[in-house]
């Protein structure tokens, strides 16, 4: 994985994070929601690419 694509998912995974908190704190689950769907986003791409990098 190259750093700026390293970069991106830290990113993401962080504002994903900030999105569960912040929605947590107003009550609001359509953020809380899209704070996971961030996250789970960010980890899927890192599997998807780890798992392409070891196949070739």
């Amino acid at each position: 994985m190259r750093p700026s694509s390293f970069v991106l998912v830290a990113l993401l995974v962080v504002l994903g994070v900030a999105a569960v908190l912040l929605g947590g704190a107003d009550d609001s689950p359509g953020l809380q929601g899209l704070g996971v769907l961030l996250v789970l986003g960010a980890v899927a791409v890192v599997v998807r690419t780890r798992r392409a990098g070891r196949l070739r």
